[in-house]
Formats: C-alpha cells, structure tokens, sequence
C-alpha cells in the first residue's frame, strides 16, 4: 500500500511540473497537414518519397517558431536570423537516434546555443502557397536557398516507381538510422487536415493514447510502473477502449512513469478481434 501511495505521489508531482509548460501556450495550434498511414494499394507514381525525419514538428508563421500543439519555441536569435515572411512547415531535427535531445532542446525556455548548433530545420513545406505540392517543392528549394543557412534543410523529395522498390528503399533509410518513409501526393493542396494526401511508412505502426492509471510491477519490478493503462480516442465509430501497457520502458521511466492524463506513442503491429493493438510498446511521451 505505503509503495502504491509513494507511485501515485510521484505522478502527481511530475503532472503538476508540466503545467508551466501548458501555461506557456499563448496561441492555438496552427493547422497543420497530417499523414495517414501507408497501405499496399497506393498508386505510386501519384506521390513524391522522402526521409521521415525523427523530430519536433515545427512551424513557422513568418514571425514565430512554434511547435505543432501551438507552443512558442524560444530558438536562439541566429537561428531564424534572416527568415523569410514565407509560412514553413518543417521538422526540427537533432540527428538520427537524437529525438531526446531535440525535444529537450526545443522544450528550453532559455535557449542554450550549444544545443542549438545541433539543431538544424527540416522543410518539407509551405503552407501559405497555393498550387499542388509538385509545383510547391521548387518554391521551398528556392526559400531555403535564399536562407542560405546550414542549419536550414529543404527536405529531398523523389519518386519510387514499385511497392517493392521503396520496401527495399525504407529498409535501407531505417538501417542508416532514419524512421522511416513519407508519400506526399504531387497533386494535392497544403490543408490543414489528416488525409491520404500525406502517409507515413514505417517498419511498424505507431499511435497515441492517454494514460489513465499507473499498475505496480510485481518482481524485478516491486515498487516500480509495472504497466500503464492508456485509453485509446474513439475513432471510426468504435467507442474509446483500454489496454495495459507493459513494454518499452526504461528503469528510469519504471520509476518516474509518464503523468496520468498525458498522451503517449507506443508502436504496434496490426489490431486483434477485439480492436485491442497486437504487440504495443511504450516509445515515448508525446511532445509538442
């Protein structure tokens, strides 16, 4: 009992350090363009290919970094330095395998330019011009060109011609450390909205749910998380559903488990009968 008291007291305290941080929101979340997830059947030759950089979502309106959940990004003043008023949609990135330290990085309020000389800007597009998005990957060349900064990346966008080629492609992207594949559609429009327009391709699949209860390990794990209930958001018409997360965690996330209430991403593989993910495992808490 006295080991239970003492888990839910560390929850507490760790959800009460977040609120700073919430607090600091001073706009709402940009609309930004989100990705399904790739299936067999896609046309191909319809999508442009490129690395799906491991980082924080960052978008910036003209004036202002943010991040995707609307957050203000304190980046050092030579970072953006010379900017353009041209809205870009981008990933702020720390390296492959650095999604820690580009979190951390993003989330200072004191900016620290050490960190930040790892940091480069990843843009994949811009979201204020019209035409489809062939005719827009020039146009975002041509911005970061005239930013002319190393720090600042226009992301390389290229076509696949078979379902077995960019198979062969994304294993070879996750072996030198990428996550994974994005299919953009050469004919569609920036919208600020989830659609086949964008898709994610990746060796397993990936989601979020909040966390709703902490569960005492038993074992090696006695006084520590043995697993996270999450609930998962309704969707398609199924009514929002619970499960226990068991896996992925570290001794030290065991001991300072994620808050009740935050949201989480754990990969899985496929659903069973029960619409209960197969194989889930915890990655990371969300940030944004």
């Amino acid at each position: 009992m006295r080991r239970r008291f003492l888990l839910s007291l560390v929850s507490l305290t760790l959800a009460v350090s977040l609120l700073p941080a919430a607090a600091a929101r001073a706009e709402p979340a940009p609309s930004l363009m989100l990705a399904n997830v790739y299936r067999d059947g896609v046309v191909l030759a319809d999508y442009w290919v490129s690395e799906k950089y491991d980082g924080v979502r960052g978008y910036w309106d003209g004036q202002q970094l943010w991040t995707r959940g609307g957050e203000r990004v304190a980046a050092p003043g030579w970072f953006t330095a010379g900017w353009p008023t041209v809205a870009m949609d981008g990933e702020l990135w720390a390296g492959h395998g650095q999604f820690g330290k580009a979190v951390s990085t993003v989330r200072q309020q004191t900016p620290q330019d050490a960190a930040w000389r790892a940091m480069r800007f990843m843009v994949f597009d811009l979201p204020a011009e019209g035409g489809p998005f062939t005719e827009r990957i020039p146009l975002i060349n041509g911005v970061v060109s005239r930013i002319d900064k190393p720090w600042v990346q226009a992301v390389a966008q290229f076509k696949v011609a078979t379902p077995q080629a960019l198979r062969t492609l994304l294993a070879r992207t996750v072996k030198n450390g990428g996550e994974g594949l994005m299919l953009h559609r050469g004919a569609s429009l920036y919208k600020g909205v989830r659609s086949e327009d964008l898709l994610k391709f990746k060796p397993y699949e990936d989601t979020e749910a909040r966390v709703v209860a902490h569960i005492a390990g038993q074992g090696k794990y006695t006084g520590k998380l043995g697993a996270l209930l999450v609930e998962m958001p309704a969707a398609d018409g199924q009514p929002a559903q619970r499960f226990k997360l068991g896996t992925g965690f570290s001794d030290a996330q065991r001991q300072n488990p994620p808050p009740i209430g935050v949201r989480v991403t754990y990969r899985f593989r496929g659903i069973n009968d029960s619409g209960i993910p197969r194989f889930a495992s915890f990655m990371r808490v969300r940030e944004d």
